[in-house]
Parts: structure tokens; sequence; C-alpha cells
């Protein structure tokens, strides 16, 4: 790993990021993502943001990662196709598999089956790593994802993401029955202090993360637990799943923020049930390069049927 300190060359008061682009050979996208992946350090102190300004005297340290062969390559993968055109495609994608290519998740991806099964037609905005990924969902999570074909389709669904304006719903399993069984968290997310690999519910008036809204409605209660769906505003990495732990309703099986409830963690290992109870079941947008609006839905995956069937026996 290849690191570089920069000490008294930066413009003091100006944002982080863009202070270390302009002193380094690194794009500014480059710079938030080592931040944000704790590469970058402030008098030996991990960097907390990228629009932190720069202080006078500091001494700044960037641990860049050695290169690897970031090529996706095409893979005979199966995928499950919603709906495709010559500009974009929607994939419902299944539990245990990962979007892109990343450290230790080579090949194997969405990326490599759909390099496969579009033969090769995908926006190159994303770059090599991630060519038509316009937003990504968790491995063990499953769901519908939409991936651009076309740099059109890639700019016109980003500008989508970006206000806000798509519809996207997920299907959950928490536990507990939130209070009250129906409601809206508006918090801010962010990298938690404790453990960079995690994200965690920050003040509202931090300078860090970034805002999140998430509607949640109650649509079963069970025993122990609840099938939740969650309406998202913003998109922010493991949204859902920090915003219901954060009101004490983490999901079922997530082995990151929270704890399963003691009675479900049987079941669980009954079922052979290794990931959090979170399906996206819904992805509505307008159609980029045509105008349309489309609009599709999921059902729930045999795995979270059969959790929610035992979960209602059980209280009967």
């Amino acid at each position: 790993m290849a690191s570089k300190t920069l000490r008294g060359t930066l413009s003091v008061a100006a944002r982080l990021d863009k202070a270390l682009a302009s002193a380094t050979e690194l794009s500014r996208e480059r710079i938030k993502a080592l931040i944000a992946e704790g590469r970058v350090e402030v008098n030996g102190a991990t960097a907390a943001s990228p629009s932190a300004k720069v202080a006078e005297g500091a001494t700044y340290t960037i641990h860049v990662p050695p290169p690897e062969n970031p090529v996706a390559q095409p893979q005979d993968i199966p995928i499950q196709v919603v709906f495709e055109d010559e500009h974009l495609i929607v994939v419902d994608k299944p539990a245990g598999m990962v979007v892109h290519p990343a450290a230790g998740n080579p090949d194997g991806t969405l990326v490599n089956a759909l390099l496969h099964h579009c033969g090769g037609s995908l926006s190159g905005i994303g770059g090599v790593a991630r060519p038509g990924i316009v937003h990504r969902i968790d491995k063990d999570t499953s769901g519908l994802l939409v991936v651009a074909k076309s740099d059109a389709a890639h700019e016109g669904l980003a500008a989508q993401f970006a206000d806000h304006s798509l519809e996207r719903a997920y299907f959950a399993v928490c536990g507990g029955h939130p209070r009250p069984a129906q409601g809206t968290v508006d918090e801010r997310i962010g990298r938690s202090d404790a453990d960079r690999k995690k994200m965690a519910v920050l003040p509202k008036n931090s300078s860090r993360g970034k805002t999140a809204v998430t509607h949640y409605k109650t649509l079963t209660r069970m025993e122990h637990a609840a099938l939740v769906e969650c309406r998202l505003e913003t998109g922010r990495t493991h949204q859902v799943r920090v915003h219901l732990a954060s009101i004490g309703n983490a999901l079922v099986g997530d082995p990151v923020y929270g704890r399963t409830p003691p009675p479900l963690r049987t079941l669980l290992k009954e079922l052979d049930f290794r990931r959090q109870a979170l399906h996206a079941a819904i992805l509505g947008f307008v159609h980029p390069v045509t105008g349309n609006r489309l609009s599709f839905s999921s059902e729930l995956p045999a795995d979270m049927r059969e959790l929610i069937d035992e979960m209602g026996h059980s209280n009967r």
C-alpha cells in the first residue's frame, strides 16, 4: 500500500476532498472513496468527512491500496430478468449475490452475469469494475435492481436517484413491533466512529454523513417480530438496516446492526436462514430515454415466505 503525507501544503479552510485532490494526482471522487474507507488520516487519526475543512498546520496522510485488475469478465450465471430494452435492464437479484466485483469478490457477481447476458453492452460510466451500475443492494438483500445499458440511460437514472424521484419499497422482517406502528425515521447516516465498515445514525447537526429518510409501515405483527414495509426517500448505504435498528427494531438475521430476539434464534437455525430479512420489493421510475413511467414489483422470496409462515405458526 502506497502512502502520501502532506504537511502545510493544503489551502486552509478548504474542503478536505477538494484540497487533497488539488494536491495529488487523485480525483476528488477517489479521495471521497478513500475517506469513506478510512484510508485518510489527519494528524494520525482517521479523517471523518470529505466536507471537513483543512486545519492549519495539520498533517494529512493518504493510504492508497495497491491497484488490482478491475476488469470484470462475462460469466454465464443465471439471472432473473424482469424488464429489458436497448437502454436498461431490471433484474430480481437473489440473496447471496454481490452486485459488482470488489475486494474479496472478484467474480461471480451480478455484473459478471450481466456482461454475459448483455454481450458486454453496459454503460461505461460506472467504470470497468462496475459497468452499468447506478445503485446497489447488499449481497444478502434480495430484490429489484435497475442497470443501465447505455450512457444516456445511466445519466438519466442517476439524476432520478439524485433528486429522490424514484419509487423504492422494501419488505423487512424486524425484531419486535415498531412503536408507533407507522412512522418516519429522519436521521443522518454516516460511517461509524467505532467501526469504519459499519454505518451509524449521526446527530442532526453533524457535518458528517448524509440526510436519510425512511417511511415505515407495519404490515403484519407476529410473535417477537413484524413484517414492515419501508419506503425510501433517500438511498444511503444500509439505510433500512440502520434506521430500523435505531428505533429498536433491527432486522431479523442481521449480523451487523442488531441481535435477533432469543426466541427467534432457534427458528433461524432450524430454517438455515443466514441473512438479514430484507427484500427490495418495489421499484418505479421514469424511463430515462422514452419518458414512460415504469413500475415493477417482486414477490417475497421463498426463504422469507417460509420464515414469516413459521413465525405465524408460532403465534397461533
